[in-house]
């Protein structure tokens, strides 16, 4: 199994100068963009760590993801939420020849926690032997910052006001997170029982 974010967010939609005030960095120098590399990078560090930890995509993108078979032929979750659309499904066989699965034999479960492919037939069609099947999705809360919910965005901002601040800090902890962090994504936490997606 295997997910790969085939596009990435554009640097258009990153709200740098919201960052930058709600760092309180100074305004009306000569060098005002200086740091909005730094900025830049420590806003995709931060989105990409709470999409980790929430299962949730934030700004809409484009995904690959290879299975080697189904884990349940009446539906398959898929990995992240929200899916808008799954734009294909291939079942790729050994040699690495491709097949296209028809649309009509699929549709999408929405679900803003759980989203599932599913058959309209009975199952989802076969795996090859030895192969695997390619579903590409779209999925995110949407194409501009303004859409991801507010409380997603606050912690995209601490998060990225904390990296800013221990910048140079080695000694953190692995999977280290503050706490006005964590308690804002708690929500959005996938619950998992059983291993069902």
């Amino acid at each position: 199994m295997m997910l790969v974010e085939e596009t990435s967010v554009p640097l258009a939609v990153l709200p740098v100068a919201q960052f930058k005030a709600h760092l309180r960095l100074g305004s009306g120098f000569s060098e005002d963009s200086l740091q909005d590399g730094v900025l830049e990078s420590f806003l995709r560090a931060a989105m990409a760590a709470v999409e980790a930890r929430t299962g949730k995509v934030l700004i809409a993108r484009s995904f690959l993801w290879t299975l080697q078979d189904w884990r349940n032929e009446q539906g398959q979750g898929l990995p992240v939420a929200p899916v808008s659309a799954v734009t294909s499904v291939s079942l790729v066989d050994a040699a690495g020849d491709d097949a296209v699965v028809a649309p009509s034999a699929y549709r999408l479960i929405a679900d803003g926690l759980a989203p599932e492919l599913r058959p309209v037939g009975g199952c989802l069609p076969s795996v090859p032997h030895n192969g695997q099947v390619e579903i590409r999705f779209d999925a995110g809360f949407g194409a501009a910052w303004e859409d991801i919910p507010a409380d997603l965005r606050q912690a995209v901002f601490l998060l990225a006001a904390h990296y800013y601040e221990y910048r140079d800090e080695t000694a953190l902890c692995s999977g280290c997170m503050p706490f006005g962090v964590s308690s804002l994504i708690e929500r959005y936490r996938p619950v998992r029982l059983g291993g069902t997606r």
